[in-house]
């Protein structure tokens, strides 16, 4: 009998800043090693992590430093949101 189980596909990751004035921007990215010195810095400083291989593949396109397009203002800000909300974060009357 053959294994007919596909291999893993390659580790990525992406890392964003949202400073509340702009879009997001991508800060890092990359896969294999790079990715998983991405997700190690950020577990070393708390930064919540998100899994969805679908989104990583679109912002994988973009350049370091770029702004999030429209497109995908709606996920990446549910992402954030959620980010926040792991951090105690919530706006002003918030209830869950």
């Amino acid at each position: 009998m053959t294994d007919k189980t596909p291999p893993p596909a390659p580790k990525a990751a992406i890392a964003l800043v949202y400073d509340q004035r702009t879009a997001p921007r991508i800060t890092a990215k990359g896969e294999q090693e790079i990715a998983e010195e991405i997700i190690r810095i950020a577990r070393e400083h708390n930064v919540p992590l998100y899994e969805n291989a679908e989104l990583v593949k679109a912002l994988s396109t973009l350049d370091l430093g770029a702004e999030i397009p429209e497109l995908l203002y709606r996920i990446v800000a549910e992402v954030i949101a959620f980010a926040f909300y792991l951090k105690g974060k919530t706006p002003e009357g918030f209830e869950p």
